[in-house]
């Protein structure tokens, strides 16, 4: 009888007992955290308080995390992580220029409303943060800002866009009128029937004058 493992299975490394057990209280402080930093927001959400949601000790949270700036860092890496591939997918995807920046776009906001208090707690930490903590966060976004450019780049060698643009300026003004939209979910109740069209709306302007003469 043929065996149902596969060649990922065979290859993955077990884990130990205790390995797995810390696998699990990882999860467990994560899982907390998370839900603690989206109702409080950065500052009110103790490790203390932290440890309790997760049903374990404060030493049980030291022990995978060495402070709470280390923890909300994990978080927000987590919750990148989650959204990465499928942004990745529609940057990549068919369609001209506007087309691809709405679409990935769309998927960000689809993943951040889903968890839009965090996103909020995401925000507020953002600007008191010490500087490097600030760098740790742009390097969790720069894939994000990496595949935006990467349409406008495709957008040139395809004839769309003007040779001469400055891409790295345009991607800025991208990014952060991306995340500036955020701001209409949070106070405005803005869902997806909203956003979606008016992110096209503003690619479109922000493209105004860029497009290669056809």
């Amino acid at each position: 009888m043929p065996s149902s493992q596969t060649n990922a299975d065979i290859d993955a490394p077990r884990l130990n007992r205790r390995q797995a057990a810390k696998v699990k209280t990882r999860g467990k402080v994560l899982d907390a955290a998370r839900t603690l930093f989206a109702e409080r927001g950065y500052d009110a959400a103790t490790i203390r308080d932290i440890a309790k949601g997760a049903g374990m000790s404060t030493g049980a949270v030291f022990a995978n995390f060495q402070d709470k700036s280390e923890l909300f860092e994990a978080v927000l890496a987590e919750n990148l992580a989650g959204t990465l591939d499928a942004f990745q997918a529609a940057a990549t995807g068919e369609g001209q220029v506007t087309d691809r920046l709405t679409s990935a776009l769309s998927v960000g906001y689809h993943r951040g409303l889903e968890h839009l208090p965090l996103v909020q707690a995401i925000f507020a930490r953002a600007w008191f943060q010490p500087d490097d903590a600030n760098d740790r966060q742009r390097t969790l976004a720069r894939p994000f800002v990496e595949a935006v450019a990467g349409i406008l780049q495709a957008g040139i060698r395809d004839g769309e866009l003007r040779q001469d643009i400055d891409v790295v300026l345009m991607t800025r003004m991208i990014w952060e009128t991306y995340m500036s939209n955020y701001r209409h979910a949070a106070y405005d109740g803005w869902g997806m029937e909203e956003l979606t069209p008016h992110v096209r709306k503003q690619m479109d302007l922000i493209l105004a004058g860029h497009r290669a003469q056809q």
